[in-house]
Order: structure tokens, then sequence, then C-alpha cells
């Protein structure tokens, strides 16, 4: 008898599934009118192109996807009983899948899929198929798969079917670990090992922040590959709809010490789209040193993601340090072909956050590369005040120039790395702090910025190092560089003058004979 499998899971916490339950709200419900029930049948019907028995073909879900785009949008069924819509998160996160039931079980392939039960804020029913030598199979919803804690079990006869599912990656030794979970409107993540889950990605983000109100697409189904043992690699298509757009996306997964994640995304407008996202990444900031907590707090700072980092086309290195404002904040940084950019966690010590919860240290920088070239655009920053560590209130995403017209095909590939640290780094010091402070009477503000690098132990360069501040609006002054080459740090230290200015753009660029020594420290600082 084969021993059970063992599973190193982090359980979803209340911050994690609330911060989706707006999104996935968003989606709304299915109306039961005879128009709406029709279109259902016609989505149904196009679906069965790709139904159990058939064989899988990218090109034919492409076909259903621009098929869809001709027809009326319908929002997907949401018609969860009321005993699971109202699960509260306690009794919702305890209904788990029975290992022996999840897809591939002890097959040796290096994955097993766990089909998440719909429930709390997941009413949204998503299909999930998979596909075994070419051959589609569909996965039924069968309630003797799970395991509902206290949850009194469904009727035989309901399919209250599924939200999403989670990858399980095999860590050697009969035992495995979660690398992965797709639920929820377009929302995916993933980890490295030893991680915690952290920010999330998007696949598509439509009109966020926007006055018009935000478009949330959403996942219809799934076809999940069948992986080739020993291949380290699981490769997820699905079909995604909205109001405005249809599209396929194509994941290629490959868990590990850094987790990588390949997408690939074709999209069909019915009508034309002019604020469109590609590559957006969530994630939350509530204060920190540049930042402090407006109400006492026993943690020395709360964030997962420290700052944006953008390598643009022209190849220079930004850090912009994020922040939880008090007013809605947008950022755009205008760029042709960006090399890649991120949402990045820096600090990897306890003491930065004295969290024994959250482990904030352990949250995964969140790293993308543009495949191909994305033309002319720029990333977008948007910062939303919170007073809660629940909201993932900091978006970073690609907005292109140009809109996507109705009829049109648009596609996109992009390259994800869930890190501990990007894999593709600046040659030269890295922002690794940066503190704001009152600088006495009046509002002069002062602050100070932390670069590091391994060169920085040579007292000569520092001595040599000079910087530059511009602030727009606003005057800067006492202006100095603090080299600790024992520490292999050089600190800038300036005050800002805002005047009756309500907000001013920083830049700061520390040099040495003319060739910058780090990034392009980039700052919105609002009072």
């Amino acid at each position: 008898m084969p021993c059970p499998i063992t599973h190193d899971r982090v359980t979803l916490d209340r911050r994690e599934l609330v911060g989706l339950g707006a999104a996935v709200s968003a989606v709304g419900l299915l109306g039961t009118s005879p128009a709406n029930a029709q279109n259902q049948n016609v989505i149904d019907a196009a679906l069965q192109t790709l139904g159990d028995g058939k064989t899988f073909d990218s090109a034919r879900m492409a076909e259903v996807a621009k098929f869809l785009a001709t027809r009326p949008f319908v929002p997907l069924p949401n018609d969860l009983p009321d005993a699971f819509a109202k699960l509260p998160f306690e009794q919702y996160t305890a209904i788990r899948i029975k290992p022996e039931s999840s897809i591939w079980y002890r097959e040796g392939r290096g994955f097993a899929v766990e089909p998440l039960h719909r429930g709390f804020v997941y009413g949204n029913k998503v299909q999930i198929f998979v596909v075994e030598d070419g051959v589609i199979r569909r996965i039924g919803y069968d309630r003797n798969a799970f395991d509902f804690g206290k949850v009194p079990l469904p009727a035989d006869d309901q399919d209250l079917g599924f939200s999403g599912f989670r990858v399980m990656a095999d860590s050697g030794g009969g035992g495995s670990w979660e690398a992965a979970i797709f639920q929820g409107a377009t929302f995916f993540r993933a980890r490295a090992r030893g991680q915690e889950y952290g920010v999330f990605a998007r696949t598509l983000i439509l009109k966020p922040a926007d006055t018009r109100g935000e478009e949330v697409p959403f996942f219809r189904a799934f076809w999940i590959d069948r992986p080739t043992a020993g291949s380290g690699a699981m490769v997820i298509n699905a079909l995604l709809d909205s109001e405005n757009v249809t599209g396929t996306a194509r994941f290629t997964l490959r868990p590990g010490e850094m987790t990588i994640t390949d997408l690939e995304v074709s999209l069909y407008p019915r009508a034309a789209i002019d604020h469109v996202g590609y590559g957006a990444m969530t994630g939350a900031f509530l204060f920190g040193p540049n930042d402090q907590a407006a109400t006492p707090d026993v943690r020395a700072a709360v964030y997962e993601v420290k700052g944006l980092q953008i390598h643009n086309g022209r190849g220079e290195w930004i850090w912009r340090p994020v922040s939880n404002p008090s007013n809605l904040e947008i950022s755009a940084f205008v760029d042709t072909n960006p090399a890649g950019f991120g949402l990045l966690q820096r600090d990897r010590d306890y003491a930065v956050f004295q969290d024994d919860r959250q482990r904030f240290d352990r949250r995964p920088s969140l790293w993308l590369e543009p495949l191909g070239e994305w033309g002319v655009g720029q990333v977008q920053l948007i910062e939303i005040p919170t007073d809660s560590e629940l909201n993932d209130n900091i978006i970073a995403y690609w907005r292109p120039k140009d809109a996507l017209a109705a009829g049109s095909e648009v596609s996109f590939a992009s390259r994800l790395y869930w890190c501990w640290s990007p894999p593709e780094r600046p040659a030269m010091a890295i922002v690794t702090g940066t503190r704001i402070g009152h600088a006495g009477s009046g509002r002069v503000m002062r602050f100070a910025v932390d670069y590091r690098a391994e060169a920085f132990a040579d007292a000569n360069l520092l001595r040599d190092a000079k910087a530059t501040v511009t602030a727009s609006p606003g005057k800067i002054s006492r202006l100095q560089l603090w080299p600790y080459p024992e520490r292999k740090i050089l600190r800038a230290t300036f005050d800002l003058d805002p005047g009756s200015d309500t907000a001013s753009e920083l830049r700061l660029v520390i040099e040495s004979a003319g060739k910058p020594l780090g990034e392009t420290w980039l700052y919105r600082w609002t009072g």
C-alpha cells in the first residue's frame, strides 16, 4: 500500500481572498432572461467543440474565442446556493480536495492538480478539462472528492462545480509543494520553493482606476496538458471573456527555486478598447519607512512589495518605491519596447517587518520580461489609499499607446519570474532603502536614500561619487552623500521644500566620472 502523499501548503489567508472578492463580484450575476439563456446555450455549444472525447487543438480554441467575440456577452453562471455563497472565510478554506482525488495523483509526472470548490466570494463556475495523449477529458464534479470539514455536504444531485485549481509540484520523497493557483477572474499567482504567496498576476486588465469603471475579464474554461514525466513543466490553456473582448491564454509553468511562467495571449475585441493592460500585477503596501502608519502597529512595516523596478527600452534601470497615498495616485513611465518591469520585495530580513504570521520577508518578487516587441506605451503604476493590509492597493502594468480596434486580433507574450530576486539585475548599485521624515518646522521634508553594491567596499570609488536631485515642483537643499564602505552602502540625503504644492516629482541619480553608479531613483511625494 503506497504511503499517502504529504503536502507543504500555505492556506490562503483572509487578505488574499477578500482582495480578490471585489474583482470576482464585478464579473456579475448571470441574468435569467430568455436572451441570456439562448446566448448561454450558444456558448455551451461552442465549448463542446473542445469537450469530452474531442482532440485538443489550440487553433480551434482560437476559433471559439473569435466566434464568441461575434456574439453578445454573457457573464459566467453564478448560481451558487446561499449555503456556500455565504460561507464564512474559515469554513470555506476548510473545504479541501482529498489528495487521492487530485488529478494525476501519484502518477510520477511531477505534478498534481487540485480543483477548487466554489464558495465564499468564488461563486463563478469554470470548466476544467485535461488533455491526455491529445484527447480532452472533462473533470466532472463529485462531492465525494472533497473533505468539507464542518460544512454540510451538498445534495447528491447538486453539481456545484469548480472555481479554479491549484498546482502541486513534487518535492521528492513522496512529498509535494503548492507552486501555483488559478482562481478568480483572470488572476493567477505562483511562488518559488520556500516562499509564501504574495503578489498576484492578471492575465489581462481593462480600465483599472478608470472613471468609467473597471471591466473585469474572467476565465470560462481551462485545458490542462498532462505533464510528461521528468519535464518539470506544465502547460495550461484557457479561454477568457469579458464584456468587450474574448481571448485565449497559454501558460507554461516551471516551478522551482525560481518559478517561471511563460504566457501567450491572443485577444479578439467585440468593441474598441482604449485602456488595456498587459502584464498586470498587484500587491499590498500598508506602511514602511517611506510612508509611516497613521495608526499604531506592533509591526515595524507591512508590505509585500517594496517598489516598482523598470528596465526601459533605452537601457536605463529605474527604481520607484511605492507608497500608501492619501489619494489615488497614477504614475506613467513612457517607453518603447521595455526590457522588463516588476513589483519587487527587496527586504528579506525578518527584522524589517517583525511579523510572525504574514512573513512578508518570504513573499516573492515578480519580474516580467516581454517576449517580442511591445512597441510604444507606458508602464503604469496605480497606488490606491488603504487602511487595511487585506487590500492589494498597488497595481503595475504595461499600457500600449494604441487602442484595440473592434474585430481586430492582437497578441502578446511575456515571461514571468516568481523569485527571491530577478534573474536580470542592474550591473550597478540598487536602492535598498528610502526613508522620509520632517526636517524641522514647516513643510520641509528630509529624504534618505540608500544604495548598495559590492563595489562600494572601495572607498576610493565612493569618494568620487556625485549626486543630482531634481524636484518638480519644489526646491532641493542640503544634498549630501554619506559613504559607508564597511557596509557597502552609499547614502544620499536631501531636503525638499514643496512650498504650497501638495505633490512633487523627484529624481535622484548618483554618478562617477559621468557614468551612473546606481539605479535612477524616482519618487512622487504627496502631502
